[in-house]
């Protein structure tokens, strides 16, 4: 059984830590409207069982979305999935009728919507899981309102945004990637990269914003059924950010996950 702890909310402070144990997930489906400062939702659905918590989720994301829906259990937040297509799905793990993992699965299967996760737990496991099971990000609790509101844009923003294609040319961080061609550069001088570090970047950037497990790298880039993806991923990893990165010591584009993979982000801070 899950520790709660009580949640007195009397005013939304975005820089107002929320620290009761209860995770959240995200879904995207395109119908997201983008302003110059941000993306906003049509519709934003909230899952979690302890009001409290759920009321003070709700209220500090209604500036991003014209809508945003409520559910107490796993069952009814599937059915208001399928019925409302919500562009982004907060969703507490440790739901009364079914675990949050399996809502996760459930709608990655129902959708293709990214999912953040926010939890009290600090297991490797627990976030491994959920990656794997479709999650997108995954915030540690405690943690202020204005990192979740923060995360939250960056979601939406990822939405809107089509994902990279293999036809793509990508700019980002005073890199040119030439994903047809096969070419990297920066600033015009070309950087030559082995044939493992090319797909592992490939790989990276067509789920750019997305963190990707050690295992479905090791997949993708190897297609082997055996061997130890950490130990594969670790060498290549740091020598594909010794040619990109303009400090490999403190990447900013190949994020690490500490125990679960890595992602890209296409806009790095």
């Amino acid at each position: 059984m899950r520790s709660r702890t009580a949640l007195r909310v009397h005013k939304i402070d975005a820089a107002a830590p929320l620290g009761t144990p209860a995770p959240l997930s995200f879904a995207r489906t395109g119908r997201i409207v983008h302003s110059m400062e941000a993306a906003h939702a049509q519709t934003i659905l909230v899952v979690d069982d302890e009001e409290q918590i759920r009321r003070a989720v709700t209220e500090v994301l209604r500036p991003l979305s014209m809508s945003v829906l409520e559910a107490e259990t796993g069952a009814a937040a599937l059915s208001i999935v399928e019925v409302a297509l919500p562009d982004l799905v907060v969703l507490d793990l440790g739901l009364p009728d079914m675990p949050g993992l399996d809502v996760c699965m459930a709608i990655r299967r129902r959708s293709s919507a990214p999912v953040i996760v926010l939890s009290a737990r600090h297991a490797e496991d627990e976030k491994l899981a959920l990656f794997t099971a479709g999650a997108d990000d995954y915030v540690t609790k405690p943690f202020s309102l204005a990192e979740f509101v923060a995360r939250v844009r960056a979601q939406l923003r990822r939405a809107w945004i089509a994902p990279y294609s293999l036809s793509s040319v990508v700019q980002c961080d005073g890199l040119t990637i030439d994903l047809q061609r096969r070419e990297t550069s920066r600033q015009g001088e070309p950087i030559r990269l082995t044939r493992i570090e090319w797909r592992l970047l490939e790989t990276l950037l067509v789920h750019a914003g997305r963190t990707l497990t050690h295992q479905q790298l090791f997949d993708a880039v190897w297609a082997k059924a055996f061997g130890h993806p950490q130990q594969y991923l670790r060498v290549h990893v740091t020598n594909l950010r010794r040619k990109i990165e303009r400090e490999p010591a403190s990447p900013r584009l190949i994020v690490t996950e500490p125990g679960v993979g890595y992602r890209f982000e296409r806009d790095p801070p």
